[in-house]
């Protein structure tokens, strides 16, 4: 379950949105992981972005985000049956973990922090990616920019990206992305920084839209590419829960079964 929320919150982009969520973009993905391939598409408008995936195992999932709600679901379309996840949910999340960690004696500690790493979480960021030029490269249909990440001195990741106006589209187009990661790390902490958005040279050490990328936690590598973007318009329904499904309790969250 972990993977398949951390690939799809990996995958969600931004654009724009109005009642009739007009002027969206649709993004498809091949993500590649050692488990093998399998695509993904991006439904995106001003506020609100929904990542649709199947898993290795071939569970239908997928990922929704309201901006302006600032809430997160995640579908389940094989169990009929989704998790609603809000920002006083992650605030008090968040506050748990510090009140928990604060508790727990200091040799201890050390082999909680593991755990919950290991697990994609954890009471504070990991440390900061620092992103070098790289030279340039090329995907399928794109000549890109080439940056590697680094964290503590190892490098961790590479992303290669290229101007939005490739697409016809611009950098405010893609505002939502970081209001995205904000929400998503204090849930995740450790995974936040799989989660890749526009990228702005003085705030994040590269710039422009990634049309590829691979990062490395724990031992596995899972890379991104981008294979095509295009304008189209999405209905309502897109980036609400189906009808007739089950609201879930998420795990994380307490509590068991559905409400």
């Amino acid at each position: 379950m972990k993977h398949t929320v951390l690939n799809s919150a990996f995958l969600l982009l931004t654009f724009s949105a109005a009642a009739s969520a007009q002027n969206g973009v649709l993004i498809v993905q091949k993500i590649s992981t050692s488990s093998g391939q399998m695509n993904n598409q991006v439904q995106i408008t001003k506020n609100r972005m929904r990542a649709e995936m199947a898993d290795a195992s071939g569970t239908q999932r997928a990922v929704i985000f309201d901006g302006a709600r600032e809430v997160m679901l995640i579908v389940n379309a094989d169990k009929k049956s989704y998790n609603e996840i809000t920002r006083a949910d992650v605030d008090r999340l968040a506050a748990q973990m510090q009140d928990m960690m604060a508790k727990v004696p200091p040799e201890m500690r050390a082999k909680v922090e593991a755990m919950m790493k290991g697990r994609g979480m954890g009471v504070a960021a990991p440390a900061k990616t620092e992103f070098r030029k790289a030279g340039s490269d090329k995907t399928a249909k794109w000549t890109c920019d080439k940056y590697d990440g680094y964290q503590n001195g190892q490098k961790t990741s590479e992303i290669c990206t290229v101007d939005p106006s490739v697409f016809g589209l611009s950098m405010a187009d893609f505002a939502v992305t970081q209001q995205f990661v904000e929400f998503f790390e204090k849930l995740m902490p450790q995974a936040a920084g799989q989660i890749f958005g526009l990228g702005q040279a003085q705030t994040q050490g590269f710039s422009g839209f990634p049309v590829k990328s691979s990062s490395t936690v724990g031992g596995g590598t899972t890379t991104t590419e981008v294979t095509d973007v295009s304008r189209q318009t999405f209905p309502e329904s897109v980036f609400a829960a189906p009808a007739g499904f089950q609201k879930e309790i998420f795990p994380m969250l307490g509590g068991r079964g559905r409400q």
